[in-house]
């Protein structure tokens, strides 16, 4: 079988990657030289079925104590961010499976995670003391980019989709076999429709709904001081708490340690670095340890350089009975010019064992935060 640990290696040798950071301009170089053998158009490709991209990779968690280490929390459970690393790096592997020509000793195809649709919890414990099994395929393509779909088992079942463009280049058509095969791939479809009306409703685009603005309305109302006429006058209700005191910040220096094939931030990482700042922030709001509930559209924006200096902000913008939604944004600081540009996106649901405080907007941008975890904490309920 496939030991998840040797996935990096695998990728590093179907591009042509050092191991060695002192050769990163070199080896920019030499991927840049292979854009001649990119193919002018997809019908030149050979067409693929989704077994020829299927994968299996365990983790040995279980058998091998050395690297339970490395998984394991200060509760004696699984780092969850861990295994983000692990699920974006064998997306990636999966989709050169997909992509693969024998006739070519390295892909001149650049893969990298542009966004994660959705990870759904099944259950919300990942014994450290189980080995891991992993699987997944394509499930759908378009002209340059392709959506891989996985699962984890254990005692659970994790079901992960993962969108990952190629940019520029054509990849390989699919073709479904059977009816089983048809669904998944007119879910990738349905998929690619819902990014669009998503990003089409954004509330950064367009106005909330009239049921949205009431409810932001009546928010507005439950927090006037009665006893004074004045809209600038606000008292927080009972058992809630401010937006603005729902935060919690960090910082990353992003070292050579962490990069990706492409000698740029290793998405995984960064997934790993927005997920804990998430949880420890969900766990302050709510009192107690938080599980995991889903993971929604996370959204890969631009690329993080080696040495960025990369800032992470995590709001709870939303909460329901147990439920507490977090929204992490992540942004990239040039210490030379002082600019912000915002690289990454990252929507959690968690739950706790007992009802949490109200989360109250005030400004109205808050309040577009607030409805906007509303909707992917109703898109979570969903799929549940």
């Amino acid at each position: 079988p496939l030991w998840l640990f040797s996935v990096r290696n695998r990728l590093r040798q179907i591009v042509g990657a050092s191991t060695n950071w002192r050769d990163h301009q070199q080896a920019l170089a030499d991927r840049l030289s292979l854009s001649s053998q990119l193919a002018a158009s997809q019908e030149e490709l050979p067409v693929r079925r989704m077994k020829d991209s299927y994968i299996e990779a365990h983790l040995p968690l279980g058998t091998d104590p050395k690297l339970r280490e490395k998984y394991l929390n200060y509760h004696k459970g699984v780092r969850f961010g861990r295994i983000l690393e692990d699920l974006d790096s064998l997306a990636v592997l999966i989709c050169y499976s997909h992509t693969h020509d024998k006739a070519l000793p390295r892909s001149p195809l650049s893969i990298v995670t542009a966004l994660v649709d959705k990870i759904d919890m099944r259950k919300q414990i990942i014994h450290p003391d189980c080995d891991i099994k992993f699987t997944g395929h394509v499930t759908w393509v378009g002209k340059s980019s392709i959506e891989a779909k996985m699962h984890m088992f254990q005692n659970m079942l994790l079901t992960v989709c993962v969108s990952v463009p190629v940019r520029a280049a054509f990849v390989n058509p699919l073709k479904p076999e059977g009816p089983e095969e048809e669904k998944l791939f007119q879910q990738g479809e349905v998929n690619k429709t819902r990014r669009v009306e998503l990003s089409t409703a954004s509330l950064l685009k367009v106005a909330p709904t009239d049921e949205e603005r009431k409810i932001i309305h009546s928010l507005f109302l439950n927090t006037l001081d009665t006893k004074t006429v004045s809209f600038r006058s606000r008292v927080l209700p009972p058992n809630s708490v401010w937006m603005e005191d729902a935060k919690v910040k960090g910082l990353e220096i992003c070292h050579p340690q962490e990069r990706n094939i492409f000698n740029r931030i290793f998405g995984g990482f960064l997934m790993r670095k927005a997920y804990e700042l998430g949880w420890a922030n969900a766990c302050s709001y709510g009192g107690c340890r938080p599980s995991l509930v889903a993971v929604d559209d996370i959204l890969f924006q631009k690329p993080v350089e080696i040495g960025s200096l990369l800032l992470l902000s995590s709001q709870v913008c939303y909460t329901d009975g147990k439920y507490i939604q977090v929204r992490v944004h992540t942004e990239v600081l040039d210490p030379l010019t002082r600019q912000h540009n915002t690289t990454n996106v990252f929507h959690f649901t968690f739950v706790t064992d007992k009802d949490v405080p109200n989360i109250m907007p005030q400004s109205y941008g808050e309040s577009m935060l607030y409805l906007d975890g509303k909707r992917h904490f109703n898109q979570t309920l969903k799929s549940q």
